[in-house]
């Protein structure tokens, strides 16, 4: 224990100030918070009797889908309509990224040429993000009629918003100082975006798409529902059939290519990082 030369007298330490503002603020946050959630919980009608009381409902849901069908009359039709699925989620992140990219240097800060143009990318890119894949997969299924291609074409319109805004962010968190070595050197803003951001960025940008390539193939089961292909079209006939354990089949095989997926994609990071 170390003791103060002599002559000086040891001070006592100052109590930490309270700061009553600070725990009033977090007090009232709180309280919204909890209004918030009751209000929340009373709108959506939640009720954990009710819950309680269907469980008749779903053993008898249960019992119907059990064993699930693996005969090869049912599990073929399965795989290839998953393989529609992987395909669509392929088709809709790879033919997204060109324009993806395009928006995205648009939107970027530290590379969009002027203020209107970057704001008019991240209007776009916004709209784009904020329609649901299901709208543009209702609209282009009325454009084109039923199939994979609708899916594919609803995939690709709200990737590039998401893809763009994510894009978009990875640019700007770049290390500054290769660019501006560039620009103090004559270089313009494409050439800097070139040869400065996009090679700095490129690691955390193939992550992100590989993200969002896991994120698709999940998105085009959903549209398969609503008569885009894959084998949310073959789960959503079944359930209508009341075929409960060719349902379950279905959804086996989903999880099956949805860890395949997860598995590649998870690899391929790692040696991206």
């Amino acid at each position: 224990m170390t003791t103060a030369p002599r002559g000086l007298r040891r001070l006592p330490v100052p109590p930490r100030p309270r700061r009553p503002r600070t725990l009033a603020a977090a007090a009232a946050v709180l309280a919204l918070l909890a209004v918030l959630h009751v209000i929340a919980w009373n709108t959506t009608e939640m009720s954990l009797t009710a819950l309680a009381e269907g469980w008749h409902g779903m053993a008898s849901f249960l019992d119907e889908a059990f064993p699930p069908r693996l005969d090869w009359s049912v599990l073929k039709p399965s795989i290839d309509a998953a393989l529609v699925t992987l395909w669509i989620g392929l088709l809709g992140t790879t033919l997204s990224i060109p324009p993806s990219l395009l928006l995205a240097l648009l939107a970027a800060r530290n590379v969009a040429p002027s203020r209107p143009v970057q704001q008019a990318a991240r209007s776009l890119l916004s709209f784009l993000r904020s329609v649901p894949d299901v709208v543009f997969a209702l609209v282009f299924v009325t454009a084109v009629g039923l199939g994979p291609f609708p899916g594919v074409l609803a995939l690709v319109v709200h990737n590039i918003g998401v893809m763009g805004k994510l894009w978009a962010e990875a640019l700007e968190d770049t290390d500054p100082g290769p660019a501006q070595a560039l620009r103090s050197a004559g270089a313009t803003r494409t050439q800097t975006a070139l040869h400065a951001l996009l090679p700095t960025a490129t690691p955390r940008l193939a992550g992100l798409l590989l993200y969002r390539l896991d994120v698709n193939v999940r998105a085009s089961l959903i549209l398969g529902l609503v008569g885009a292909g894959g084998i949310g079209f073959l789960i959503n006939q079944s359930i209508k059939l009341f075929r409960f354990d060719e349902m379950l089949t279905h959804i086996l095989v989903v999880l099956t290519l949805i860890i395949a997926v997860d598995l590649l994609s998870a690899t391929t990071r790692r040696r991206l990082t």
